[in-house]
C-alpha cells in the first residue's frame, strides 16, 4: 500500500487526531502518501441546539462512515466517545491506539476549582453526563449550553460568558490549550464518557490487509477497557445524549469497571462496579450495565428517553 485516505471531521482536534495517526503511519512506512478527507457531520452543522435535543446516535460519525462504505476513504479516525455502541454493517473498529487521559477538566478564568465557584455560578457544557454529575456535587450551580469546537468553547470562557466550562482533558492536552485555572474531575466523584480519551480507527470489515497494515498501533489494554465500556453502553442502549458514564481500568490481569446512570439534574445517581479478566471485557460491561439497570437505572433512563421524545 503506497497511499491511504483518512476521513476526518474538520475541527482542530479532529485534524490533530487524523494527522497524528497519519504521522505514525508515515513513520512506519516511509514514502507512504497520506491524504485527509475533511467531512462536515450532522453534529458539526447543528450548533444552536443541545446534543440531547438533536436526537439520534452517531451525530459526529455517520457521514464519515458513509465515506468509507462508498470508497472515498480507506479509514476514519474517531474520538471513541463519539462512536455509537453498534457500528453499521460492513465496518469495524479494527485499531484502538493507546489512550490519552480519560478524565474531564473544569476550566475557569477566575476560580481555581469546583469548590471555589460562587453560589449560582454559570457552568457551560452540552453534555448531560457532565451536567448531572456537576449538579450532584453542586446543586446550586447554573448549567448553560455550550456547543462548538474546543477553541470556540475556550474563547467563550475567556470572553466571560461562563464562570467555568467542562472539557475533556485529552483534547486540551492534544492541542496544547490552557485556561487560567484547570482542575481535573476524577473518580470516584466524577466519571468520564465511554471511550473518552481513546481514538478508534474504523475501516471496512472486508479489508483484512488493513488489519496488518495498521496493527502496530493497537494497544491491548486500551482495547480491553474501551471494549468493556462500550459493552456497558450497548447494553443500556445509550448514546452521548443521556447521563451515562463508565470507566474501566486494567491492573495486571484484571479489569476494574465502574458504571453510572443519573437523572439529568443529578438528584439520583446509580453507580455500580464489576471486575474480571481482560478476556471477559464484553461480559463485564454487560453485567455491569445490568447491575446499574437493576439498581434503579432502568427507571431513570425511561424518564430521560421519554422527555427527549417530547
Amino acid at each position: 500500500m503506497n497511499k491511504i485516505t483518512i476521513a476526518t471531521r474538520g475541527s482542530k482536534l479532529a485534524l490533530w487526531q487524523a494527522e497524528h495517526i497519519g504521522s505514525r503511519l508515515k513513520g512506519r512506512y516511509p514514502g507512504l502518501e497520506v491524504r485527509l478527507l475533511k467531512i462536515k457531520t450532522t453534529g458539526d452543522k447543528i450548533l444552536d441546539v443541545p446534543l440531547a435535543k438533536v436526537g439520534g446516535k452517531g451525530l459526529f460519525v455517520k457521514e464519515i462512515e458513509e465515506a468509507i462504505l462508498d470508497g472515498r476513504a480507506d479509514i476514519a479516525v474517531h474520538s471513541m466517545k463519539d462512536v455509537p455502541a453498534v457500528l453499521p454493517e460492513g465496518l469495524k473498529l479494527g485499531i484502538i491506539p493507546k489512550r490519552e487521559s480519560r478524565y474531564d477538566l473544569l476550566l475557569s478564568e477566575k476560580y481555581p476549582d469546583l469548590a471555589s465557584l460562587p453560589q449560582g455560578a454559570v457552568v457551560g457544557t452540552s453534555s448531560l453526563r457532565r451536567q448531572s454529575q456537576i449538579l450532584h456535587l453542586r446543586s446550586d450551580l447554573k448549567i448553560e449550553m455550550l456547543r462548538g469546537n474546543l477553541d470556540t468553547r475556550l474563547k467563550k470562557l475567556k470572553d466571560g460568558l461562563y464562570d467555568a466550562i467542562i472539557i475533556a482533558t485529552a483534547g486540551m492536552k492534544r492541542l496544547g490549550f490552557r485556561a487560567s485555572y484547570q482542575s481535573e474531575l476524577v473518580p470516584p466523584y466524577f466519571l468520564p464518557a465511554v471511550g473518552q480519551g481513546a481514538l478508534g480507527i474504523e475501516y471496512a470489515s472486508d479489508r483484512p490487509e488493513l488489519d496488518e497494515f495498521l496493527g502496530f498501533m493497537d494497544h491491548s489494554s486500551t482495547r480491553f477497557c474501551v471494549t468493556c465500556e462500550r459493552a456497558f453502553l450497548a447494553e443500556l442502549e445509550g448514546g452521548c445524549q443521556v447521563p451515562i458514564a463508565c470507566l474501566c481500568l486494567q491492573e495486571n490481569n484484571r479489569l476494574y469497571a465502574t458504571g453510572l446512570v443519573s437523572d439529568v439534574l443529578g438528584q439520583t445517581v446509580i453507580r455500580r462496579t464489576k471486575t474480571g479478566k481482560p478476556k471477559d471485557a464484553v461480559k463485564i460491561g454487560v453485567e455491569l450495565a445490568r447491575k446499574v439497570l437493576d439498581g434503579g437505572g432502568r427507571e431513570i433512563l425511561d424518564v430521560v428517553y421519554s422527555s427527549q421524545g417530547d
